[in-house]
């Protein structure tokens, strides 16, 4: 897992990338239930106390770790600051979401809890709200404001965001999914990423 720049971070702030980490990593390779806070604290390098102080349980420590995925791959609300260009803010969505979703962290924490969500559902709603829930709030506020500038309109922009990530999904999200090689679709992955915001654009553009 490629590790968070700290240098110019302070050192409270160094110790809650260190604990996200070794959440992420914890939750990814044995699951929500069976990762304790202690055994954040000792993979971290930090006090149980510490960890604590952060993150106040351990879904708020799950939650968090999810978002902080979010904010590594770009997916913040800086990248829609401007809605008088969405070309170029969705084509630069499209290159972050599709990093993030064939990621080994995000198919092994999808997985996860898929296989415990009879059991555990609410780790289920705890992910989806995190990461799913997260990104397409942030979409769908984003493409409201496009829309106000009168280039586009888009109606429901909920179901328009569910739309675009969907599509963005494609067969290397599925077959990764069901544990298939990819290799003969990484090479044509970003032509297809950008002909799919290309295609949302279109369908949405007034005439």
């Amino acid at each position: 897992m490629t590790s968070t720049p700290t240098a110019n971070l302070s050192r409270s702030e160094q110790k809650r990338v260190q604990i996200l980490e070794a959440a992420i990593d914890l939750f990814c390779g044995q699951g929500f239930p069976n990762t304790s806070m202690d055994e954040v604290a000792k993979k971290a390098g930090v006090s149980k106390q510490t960890v604590y102080s952060h993150f106040g349980c351990k879904d708020d420590l799950f939650v968090a770790s999810i978002e902080s995925k979010c904010v590594v791959h770009n997916l913040t609300e800086e990248l829609f600051a401007d809605p008088h260009h969405p070309e170029k803010a969705l084509a630069s969505f499209g290159e972050y979401f599709s990093e993030m979703i064939v990621s080994p962290e995000a198919l092994k924490v999808f997985t996860a809890c898929v296989a415990q969500a009879e059991t555990h559902p609410e780790i289920s709603e705890l992910f989806y709200n995190a990461g799913p829930e997260h990104l397409l709030n942030l979409m769908s506020d984003y493409l409201t404001l496009v829309e106000q500038a009168g280039v586009y309109q888009f109606g429901n922009t909920r179901s328009c965001s569910v739309r675009l990530c969907l599509m963005m999904f494609g067969e290397m999200r599925m077959k990764l999914e069901l544990g298939l090689g990819v290799e003969e679709l990484i090479e044509g992955r970003e032509a297809y990423i950008q002909e799919c915001v290309d295609m949302f654009l279109r369908a949405y553009k007034l005439k």
